[in-house]
């Protein structure tokens, strides 16, 4: 009918150009995600709606994933690692292909992903602590709420930390929900912590804990206090534990309440109900007990070759900033655990990184050039200004900051500048991409991860507990190179 209506050399024509779009619209994005957490997940379940006939891989050093959702969320919040459900059906989405085992910086090279991928987010977190750098940091006992963390649920590498619990006191330099957390399973009730999947080698030594008082010191004062009103509500709660206040530390605090904004309202008038009733029971309390000191600073840790005692600087508020006063304080303690934040790093040399802030230098989440800076927002050209294709969401491009909520909403908004780079042709598709070369590679597939799962399960059932995680690698690539594609 054509040929009736056209001369030959037009259909060819028309045919040709058919041909080509077809094939231009038959290739599919590829986009490789580096990390299995929480800012990987949700980058990978929103660009799955958003981006049709996209392929996602989610690659992540560790055989299994969900990052800190597995390793960060306390073992007594069963109920935040819900989300995992989510996770869990981002995984299994055909279009998605989760790689366990593979380290980028060691396994393959920033350079090798952008060659074989249309774009690549990194998304692989925080891992390193923040440091006090203050006298005798070094010191035995002196550790950082992290490791802790990471210890009593199960990452690998942390398993023989064996913290020293068998003095009377500990003190959590820092006053955030991750300081609390820490406090709460130290003080915690050995019996109720044994239904969770805290690690079995974390309940014998937690059982064979001595530790009676927990310091949580923080450099300003309660109505800068960085915990949660459901994390002060659980301490308060804790059987066989009271809570101490300092009475000066809340001097003109309660007139302050009326004028102060919802959340902080509802959690400083919690700790004045709190303190309230502790000046109207003097009796003293046999039992465990969670002291929270304000204004205080550490300035040198004291002792030969454990920390014995902690001295503080007395801190004075001026506009919200702790400026630190001519008073000392010394308190003595058995064990020490800082809990002063996150820091990124960078694993690979292309990666355009800030080791001061420890974060990737991005805006909005596309990776600016190497030889650039984030103040750099007068360059009007994309190419001239971003690393067409790569990106940056979570911990690693934010700093640690917020909760998995803050992390989700980051990431939804990364996984959007994505799409819309896609959709924009600022990402062109100039060929199909092949993917991670996978040869030679030990890798855990999701099946493998599957069968890890089910035997941790297992374990933990004939133990009354949600699972009993595995911490040695060896044994999960075992069991996962046993499971069937």
């Amino acid at each position: 009918m054509l040929r009736q209506i056209f001369p030959t050399t037009y259909v060819v024509k028309v045919a040709q150009r058919c041909i080509h779009r077809n094939v231009s619209t038959a290739v599919r994005p590829r986009i490789c995600i580096v990390g299995a957490g929480p800012a990987g997940f949700y980058t990978a379940q929103y660009i799955l709606k958003h981006l049709d006939n996209s392929d996602i891989d989610i690659v992540e050093k560790l055989p299994v994933p969900f990052g800190l959702v597995r390793f960060g969320v306390a073992p007594d919040h069963p109920e935040v690692k819900n989300v995992i459900n989510t996770f869990t059906k981002t995984a299994e989405n055909p279009r998605v292909r989760f790689l366990g085992n593979l380290s980028l910086g060691k396994d393959f090279t920033l350079e090798e992903l952008r060659e074989r991928y249309h774009a690549v987010l990194l998304t692989y977190g925080a891992e390193r602590d923040n440091t006090l750098n203050i006298p005798n940091e070094t010191l035995q006992n002196v550790l950082s709420a992290r490791e802790f963390v990471a210890w009593y649920n199960g990452l690998p590498g942390f398993e023989n930390l064996n913290p020293d619990l068998s003095g009377e006191s500990m003190t959590l330099l820092g006053q955030g929900n991750v300081a609390v957390d820490v406090a709460r399973i130290v003080l915690s009730s050995v019996d109720d912590l044994k239904k969770t999947d805290i690690t079995e080698y974390a309940l014998e030594t937690l059982s064979r804990s001595r530790i009676k008082t927990v310091h949580l010191v923080g450099r300003r004062g309660p109505l800068q206090a960085a915990f949660t009103i459901k994390e002060l509500r659980e301490m308060l709660k804790l059987s066989n534990c009271a809570t101490k206040w300092r009475v000066d530390d809340f001097d003109h605090v309660e007139e302050t309440i009326p004028n102060l904004p919802r959340p902080r309202k509802r959690i400083t008038e919690l700790m004045v109900k709190s303190l309230a009733e502790q000046e109207q029971n003097k009796t003293p309390h046999p039992g465990r007990c969670f002291q929270p000191i304000f204004f205080r600073s550490p300035i040198n840790f004291i002792g030969s070759n454990k920390v014995e005692a902690v001295e503080y600087v007395t801190n004075r508020l001026v506009e919200g900033k702790a400026l630190p006063t001519d008073q000392r304080e010394t308190i003595a303690t058995d064990l020490v655990c800082r809990s002063i934040g996150y820091r990124a790093v960078s694993v690979d040399n292309h990666i355009n990184f800030d080791h001061r802030k420890g974060c990737v230098i991005n805006a909005g989440g596309r990776v600016l050039k190497q030889n650039l800076t984030g103040s750099d927002q007068t360059i009007d050209d994309i190419e001239d200004k971003y690393e067409i294709g790569l990106y940056a969401s979570g911990w690693l491009a934010t700093g640690p900051t917020g909760v998995i909520l803050t992390t989700m909403n980051n990431s939804f908004g990364v996984a959007d500048t994505v799409c819309r780079d896609f959709n924009s042709n600022t990402i062109r598709l100039k060929g199909s991409r092949p993917g991670l070369d996978l040869s030679g590679r030990t890798y855990v597939s999701w099946n493998g991860w599957k069968a890890i799962d089910s035997e941790e399960v297992r374990l933990g059932e004939a133990k009354g507990k949600p699972r009993e995680k595995f911490t040695c690698v060896k044994t999960m690539l075992q069991i996962a190179s046993n499971a069937s594609e």
